[in-house]
């Protein structure tokens, strides 16, 4: 499976990923990023876009007379955590790092691009597409808003995860929805300020809050079909200053997912009654503000069942495998799959701190085998006809 021309230059991507890592850049500020990527895919004879999404690079590469056309997507921005690994290499940059593994999905691609550029073994279009601002930020929705994929046909996309916890090397896979869909609510509860000492002079947000808090997780062992995933989190609760003031106000902060689309628009409707007859049985008012940010991820059979063959082929049935159960973290390709057929998948990484833990680092391990995939599923995708 492992491209004996890609691992010999396995000790440079790794370099290179660790210079990534050291100078980690946010959502739409990976300026660093793109001019090393775009510069790199232009030395190797790539025609490169720059500018989609702000910061986003998209190398095309032709070979043949084939009229195939594939995208291969990596993401490249960070995340704002203070790094604790205390590696060698750790982010130079404080309060920023590569606590998701980004960066060795930009290199893993661009080993890729290098070997495809190198060969030339395919029969069609290959786009490369280096996405800004995945974490929370919609890059994926805003290069498609401008252009992406009418600048760009694609007639399949594909792209990978790094997964710790699973062993390295593991492909994992599932058709239909693989990743759930994440909602970011505001919950303001408006109540009147007062002194510590008369709360009868005063209505308390605070009260009316943690309320709501315990109120909106019956939300889904009552009201959500028991067979359906589901998840409310409240992950901020901020109100007041002093022990003797009764605040004016209070704000809750909730991640929401889910995988079904009537769910979906179940839990938006019973969040926003919940929170809103919460505060007024505590004679407060409350306003929620809530945003769909990320739509459920949805494998298309097809395309899944392609890459999941040509895994079994490179490395076996036994580190190629259907999953049977969804994850409740999300990512925004999903919005390229709701425009375009196209499978995203697992790479098992190993042991070691979860993804978004400060003392996360991608396993450079895996560099070689995800750049080899790339460059199998490209070439067997746009095989010249028979």
């Amino acid at each position: 499976m492992l491209i004996s021309e890609i691992v010999a230059e396995e000790n440079d991507f790794v370099a290179l990923r660790r210079q990534l890592h050291s100078r980690p850049e946010l959502g739409y500020e990976e300026h660093e990023t793109s001019d090393l990527v775009a510069r790199l895919l232009g030395d190797w004879g790539y025609t490169v876009h720059r500018g989609l999404g702000g910061t986003g690079v998209v190398g095309t590469l032709t070979a043949g007379t084939g009229t195939r056309r594939i995208g291969i997507r990596a993401d490249m921005d960070a995340l704002p955590i203070l790094e604790e690994t205390g590696l060698a290499y750790a982010s130079a940059v404080p309060g920023k790092m590569h606590a998701c593994g980004h960066d060795g999905h930009t290199v893993m691609l661009l080993a890729a691009a290098r070997h495809l550029a190198r060969s030339r073994s395919f029969d069609g279009t290959i786009h490369l597409i280096f996405q800004p601002a995945e974490e929370g930020l919609a890059g994926a929705r805003r290069m498609m808003d401008e252009g992406l994929f009418r600048l760009f046909p694609c007639d399949a996309v594909f792209a990978v995860h790094n997964w710790p916890n699973r062993p390295v090397g593991d492909f994992l896979f599932r058709p239909g929805v693989l990743m759930s869909a994440a909602d970011n609510v505001t919950i303001t509860i408006e109540g009147k300020g007062g002194h510590g000492a008369h709360p009868e002079m005063a209505v308390d947000p605070i009260v009316a809050g943690a309320s709501t808090v315990m109120a909106l997780q019956t939300i889904v062992s009552r009201n959500i079909d028991p067979q359906e995933p589901a998840v409310i989190t409240v992950g901020a609760f901020q109100s007041g200053q002093a022990s003797n003031v009764i605040p004016g106000a209070a704000t809750l902060r909730l991640s929401v997912r889910s995988f079904a689309e009537a769910v979906h628009d179940q839990l938006q409707d019973r969040i926003t009654a919940v929170a809103r007859l919460q505060a007024e049985s505590y004679g407060c008012t409350a306003t929620v503000d809530y945003r769909r940010i990320y739509p459920a991820l949805v494998n298309t059979p097809e395309e899944t069942a392609f890459a999941h063959a040509l895994a079994v082929e490179l490395v076996g049935a036994d580190r190629a495998r259907i999953v049977a159960r969804s994850t409740p973290g999300s990512e925004d390709f999903a919005f390229m799959l709701q425009e375009k057929p196209g499978c995203y998948f697992l790479l098992g990484a190993g042991d070691g701190p979860m993804l978004h833990h400060a003392r996360f680092d991608f396993n450079d391990a895996i560099l070689t085998r995800g750049a080899s995939f790339w460059v199998h599923l490209a070439e067997r995708y746009l095989a010249k006809a028979a």
